[in-house]
């Protein structure tokens, strides 16, 4: 499988707490930011950092910002350097931008933007953040001791119209399902208490498991 590459724009503490995981699961991360003190602080860490305006295209695209997966643009000191390099990272044709905001005013104007991934500051998990990068599926997820972990997840295509004991989640792949929620006829999603063996999952279910990080992981992984 071809590694993951992202970008990350802003290594305040949000932006950094990003790379880091990101490059902790593997993902090839360039870290930009124009703060050579962050800089410095982080290139030990990830594939790449760099000194850079953010609001200039030529630079980015030098730095091959076109081949980035996904680029998340973390400035939070300054808005309106957020404004002019998510446009900036828009007129260029990134693939994906996720941008960071403070507050409902700013969140409006970026959804006038066409900005589609708003991370807030209720949002500013970076795990979580990292989660959904590599892998979409993924809308929360809790690290908790000796390494185990809670994951919320979209169920992923290939085990729709499938029972629980079909699909065999602690049998092939160790993982535990907790619960699940389900659109209901309000359309509202609603948990479905504890789901037995003969529950099937459908089409825009949630669920959310528990088990080792590895494990869930691979099952992340093999389920894409």
């Amino acid at each position: 499988m071809a590694q993951s590459k992202f970008a990350v724009i802003g290594l305040g503490q949000f932006g950094t707490a990003i790379a880091k995981k990101l490059a902790q699961k593997g993902a090839e991360v360039m870290a930009i930011d124009n703060d050579e003190e962050r800089v410095e602080a982080i290139k030990d860490d990830v594939s790449y950092a760099v000194t850079l305006d953010a609001t200039d295209g030529k630079a980015l695209k030098s730095q091959n910002i076109l081949e980035m997966d996904a680029v998340v643009v973390a400035i939070g000191e300054n808005f309106q350097d957020l404004l002019l390099t998510t446009f900036t990272l828009q007129e260029l044709e990134v693939k994906r931008i996720m941008a960071r905001v403070q507050g409902p005013s700013q969140r409006r104007i970026l959804e006038k933007m066409g900005i589609k991934e708003i991370l807030s500051p209720e949002d500013e998990v970076g795990n979580n953040v990292a989660e959904s990068l590599i892998n979409p599926n993924v809308l929360m997820s809790m690290q908790l001791p000796d390494d185990y972990q809670i994951v919320e997840v979209k169920a992923p295509k290939n085990i729709f119209d499938r029972s629980l004991e079909d699909i065999g989640l602690r049998q092939k792949y160790e993982v535990n399902l907790v619960t699940l929620l389900r659109k209901e006829e309000d359309g509202e999603k609603h948990i479905i208490g504890v789901p037995s063996a003969d529950t099937v999952l459908q089409e825009g279910d949630v669920i959310v498991l528990f088990g080792k990080t590895s494990h869930l992981t691979r099952f992340l992984e093999i389920n894409k």
